[in-house]
């Protein structure tokens, strides 16, 4: 069983069809969903966590690209701006999955984009901006 944790954009056009319910159904994937905005005739955007098969999780990524949804792994959505960043640990103190954490030898931030969830609570928390949402 593996984990994938994707963003799905949809066109206005499809967020009044079972299209998460078909991609459970058909491709046998349990799924989280980490952050949704749907909205009646509008664009939509989903954040999901799916588990399945390889092939199922391939497979289904492959229909909903199928059906018109873009598709996207959570893990090019967030990132920190190494630069920027001063290590301060603001961020820290107010990440929920444990993406973000204090390398205590070295007082470094480390940031593990695999757990992160796209809450966006590091975003407002960091004072030098340093860390950045892109969907």
């Amino acid at each position: 069983m593996v984990s994938r944790k994707i963003v799905l954009k949809f066109p206005a056009i499809l967020v009044d069809r079972p299209v998460v319910c078909n991609l459970a159904r058909r491709y046998d994937l349990e799924f989280s969903i980490l952050r949704a905005s749907v909205s009646p005739k509008e664009e939509g955007l989903l954040v999901l966590e799916i588990r399945g098969t390889e092939a199922a999780c391939r497979d289904g990524i492959a229909y909903l690209g199928e059906v018109g949804v873009d598709t996207q792994d959570l893990s090019q959505d967030i990132t920190r701006n190494e630069t920027r960043c001063t290590d301060c640990g603001a961020c820290v103190g107010v990440c929920p999955s444990g993406a973000l954490a204090m390398e205590r030898s070295t007082m470094e931030v480390m940031f593990r984009n695999e757990k992160c969830v796209a809450c966006e609570l590091c975003i407002r928390a960091c004072p030098v901006r340093a860390m950045q949402l892109i969907f």
